[in-house]
């Protein structure tokens, strides 16, 4: 696989609003899932495909970009949206002299993926695989209902796309998602080709797939952090750094730093701080 002519870019500039109240204090892109910030997958899966440092990975941010900036540091490039989220397509197109005639693989920093057949980077290396620089690919999982309006060929987006320079070179700089200035053109051109993903591929943008991401990460067992403090009873759980658990926990995250105390029990939700907990099956606003 050959990777020259061709950069990186994570996107973790939004919001967030599903898992809010989550999201009012650390961006989506820092939420941990087994206790690693899903922007360090990543940029971790990315690196093993050879997207390194500043040169060759950028990182965009907006909602608390203080926080992601400071969390990437020299690893990547940096693109701090100021006035405001410009979306995918926006977020690629502000990128546009760094990018500077190369094919893009965009990765979103909310996507958890785990293939049991392939470690992080392999998973995704087919996206790569003999591309010829003019179509428009994507990672995409099977399903079963292939008449869904937001499908492509009878798949789910899975998380990552290849874009090739000639589309990324007149993309406007204002808020839009590719899936409309890029993707659906694409496929009405018969330029866009779909990579199967066969492993696990879930969005994490609401509080029930974020939980299921951190469950899947576990397996059957409990996940404790080695500087976290547990004389409670755990099951099927992700316990972060810094984390006290006196209480118990079933089928639930608790975030770095936060606590449990002896007389509660977490079940099926995200613990934040000392008080903050988020129910996975509470309903959308």
């Amino acid at each position: 696989m050959n990777v020259d002519g061709i950069c990186a870019v994570v996107l973790a500039a939004g919001e967030g609003r599903r898992l809010r109240p989550l999201t009012d204090h650390r961006p989506k892109a820092l939420c941990p899932v087994g206790n690693v910030p899903l922007l360090d997958r990543v940029l971790a899966r990315v690196a093993a495909l050879g997207f390194v440092g500043p040169e060759r990975v950028a990182v965009n941010a907006c909602h608390l970009a203080e926080q992601v900036v400071a969390h990437v540091g020299a690893r990547a490039h940096l693109s701090w949206e100021l006035d405001g989220p410009l979306g995918t397509s926006g977020g690629v197109a502000r990128l546009r002299s760094w990018i500077d005639g190369r094919g893009v693989l965009v990765g979103n920093a909310d996507a958890y993926l785990a293939d049991p057949h392939a470690p992080p980077g392999a998973d995704i290396a087919p996206l790569l695989a003999e591309w010829d620089g003019e179509m428009v690919r994507l990672l995409g999982q099977p399903v079963p209902e292939r008449s869904a309006p937001d499908l492509f060929s009878g798949h789910q987006f899975s998380g990552f796309s290849l874009l090739p320079w000639r589309y990324v070179r007149d993309l406007p700089a204002e808020p839009a998602e590719l899936v409309r200035t890029v993707w659906r053109p694409a496929e009405a051109a018969g330029e866009l080709e779909v990579i199967p993903f066969t492993g696990t591929f879930l969005d994490t943008g609401t509080p029930k797939r974020y939980l299921a991401a951190n469950l899947h990460a576990a397996g059957d067992r409990t996940l404790i952090h080695r500087d976290a403090t547990v004389t409670g009873r755990c099951e099927r759980a992700v316990i972060g750094a810094g984390a006290v658990v006196r209480g118990a926990v079933t089928e639930a995250v608790v975030w770095p730093g936060s606590w449990v105390g002896p007389d509660e029990h977490v079940v099926r939700a995200i613990r934040m701080g000392r008080e903050l907990t988020v129910s996975a099956d509470a309903p959308i606003a």
